[in-house]
């Protein structure tokens, strides 16, 4: 039985796209239900609607994060989604949303975490000089970008790159790794325990 999973956006959805490709293959174990975005103008919207896949706008503007928060919520449960991922949601989710999704709710971060969390992820790592970057899905907790991690794949940086650059290269490297993250959990490979993601036996 596929997993039914809802994807949360803020714009253009590229990583939302390569979640969508991986889920027309028929041995992949979950199918996007429903895609929300609190932005109307989200370029990811269209990639939805060309897909067939039932889309909502959740407008967070004039509420407080928890009413916004919970008209998400209500969305997911009515499309029966039983996971969550998040494919370049900009807004900060609130605790309680977060815990009524512990363990189902999935993050895509443009760093090797725990180095580089939150934003402008590429300026920092040119910053600091670090040979390889990279990219991380984790399960979401309430604390930004701490969650234990599912997978992780490396980056070089070349001497020469610009933020564009690396996040570029970054970006095809996302494209492969949230698919694949989603498979484990999906699978029920991955878990969340405890506080840490495991292998399941």
């Amino acid at each position: 039985m596929k997993k039914q999973v809802a994807v949360l956006i803020s714009g253009r959805g590229s990583n939302l796209q390569s979640l969508i490709d991986a889920a027309r293959a028929p041995d992949f174990p979950a199918r996007i239900v429903l895609v929300i975005s609190n932005r109307e103008d989200a370029a990811g919207l269209q990639r939805a609607k060309t897909a067939g896949i039932a889309a909502c706008i959740v407008s967070h503007r004039g509420k407080t994060r928890e009413a916004f928060d919970a008209e998400m919520d209500a969305a997911l449960r009515a499309a029966g989604a039983e996971l969550v991922c998040l494919a370049g949601f900009m807004r900060i989710l609130s605790d309680g949303f977060v815990r009524g999704w512990e363990g189902r709710l999935l993050n895509i971060h443009p760093s090797l975490l725990p180095d580089f969390k939150g934003t402008r992820v590429h300026e920092r790592v040119l910053e600091a000089g670090v040979s390889h970057s990279g990219a991380s899905v984790h399960f979401v907790v309430p604390e930004l970008d701490a969650g234990p991690v599912v997978a992780q794949e490396k980056v070089p940086v070349h001497p020469g790159d610009t933020p564009e650059s690396l996040a570029a290269r970054v970006l095809a490297v996302e494209h492969r790794l949230y698919p694949a993250a989603l498979r484990l959990v999906a699978e029920g490979k991955v878990r969340l325990e405890k506080g840490f993601a495991v292998l399941a036996d």
